[in-house]
Formats: structure tokens, C-alpha cells, sequence
């Protein structure tokens, strides 16, 4: 089932920010963007690479009103020691969410059953707290922040300009298209 649409269901998590424990739920999702980028586990091989490069281009995310979201099926406790420990993670700036209760892995639709781990999946969220984009990977493939950030422009463009769209491709200052009969069998 799509979440796209969607608002995100009600949830209570611990996370670990900035040398800090704090409280998250879904009302941190409201009146910004936001991205919620789950992965499989702390002390693993691929989530560094990806958890570094969002923390890599946090600064371009919050310049585009986003806050981002990590979050994996650890504690609040092993994401401290991992940002401890990890030259990677020890960069990170934004909240990293536990979610032991899985509740949250499984409001948006991402736990492995079998494994008990949150697959690789991102999500886009809208000020009102509405799931605007969906990226979901298998274990092994890593995503890529840039291809976010543009994810997003595109996201704020639609919203702030109803009635246009952004084509494949599609890049901050070229040309929308504007959905009618005329174009219908043209493009």
C-alpha cells in the first residue's frame, strides 16, 4: 500500500542528537520539511556511508527547510555509542531515532519481519506532515543525497506552484509542464 499522500501516523521515540537524548514524534515532522532516512543497523557497512553523506549535505538540506531523520531499529543508547565510536557517524548533526519498538519501521511500511531491521528507505515529508516521496533499497544499495535535495526542490516547486508538474529530470530553474489536453499525446 502507497504512503504517498499519507500523513504519518502518531509515534513516541527516543533519538540522539548533538550529544543529547530528546524526545521525538510525529508533530517534529510538521511545519518543515523533513526527511526520515531509515536504515538496517548501527556498526554495519553500507548506513555510514549513507548516514555520512546526508550529514555531508545537512547544511544544503536545511537551507531547502528540511530537518532530517535518521532511523534504525537500535536504541537511542547505540546510536550515542556509535556517534561516539564511528569517525563517519561522530560527524552527524541531525537526530538519529531508535525505534526498539519497531513501531516507527513499521508505520512507514519498511520493517523486515524476518530480520527484525528497517529496510533502506526514505521519505519526503511535507510541512503538513503528508508523505510526499518514497525511496526504498534493498540492503546493498546505497542512496545518494543529491538526488534528495533535488527530490525535494522539485517537491516545494509543485507545492508552491499548484497546477504544474516536474518532469523527469527535472532541475531547480527549467522548464515545468502544466498538465492539460493540449499536451496530451505531445510530449
Amino acid at each position: 500500500m502507497s504512503l504517498i499522500g499519507k500523513e504519518v501516523q502518531p509515534f513516541e521515540a527516543s533519538a540522539f542528537k548533538q550529544g543529547e537524548f530528546v524526545d521525538v514524534n510525529q508533530e517534529n515532522f510538521k511545519g518543515q520539511w523533513s526527511v526520515v532516512c531509515f536504515y538496517p543497523a548501527d556498526f554495519s557497512f553500507v548506513c555510514p556511508t549513507e548516514l555520512e553523506d546526508l550529514q555531508n549535505n545537512y547544511e544544503a538540506l536545511k537551507q531547502l527547510g528540511a530537518e532530517v531523520y535518521s532511523v534504525s531499529t537500535d536504541t537511542h543508547f547505540v546510536h550515542k555509542g556509535w556517534h561516539d565510536s564511528s569517525e563517519k557517524i561522530g560527524k552527524i548533526e541531525y537526530t538519529m531515532i531508535g525505534d526498539p519498538s519497531q513501531t516507527l519501521t513499521r508505520n512507514f511500511d519498511v520493517l523486515d519481519e524476518e530480520a527484525g531491521l528497517a529496510d533502506r528507505g526514505t521519505f519526503i515529508i511535507d510541512p503538513d506532515g503528508v508523505i510526499q516521496a518514497v525511496e526504498i533499497n534493498a540492503g546493498g544499495i546505497g542512496r545518494d543525497a543529491d538526488t534528495l535535495i533535488n527530490k525535494i526542490k522539485a517537491a516545494q516547486y509543485v507545492r508552491n506552484n499548484p497546477g504544474e508538474v516536474c518532469p523527469a529530470k527535472w532541475e531547480e530553474g527549467t522548464d515545468t509542464l502544466t498538465p492539460s489536453l493540449d499536451l496530451v499525446g505531445k510530449i
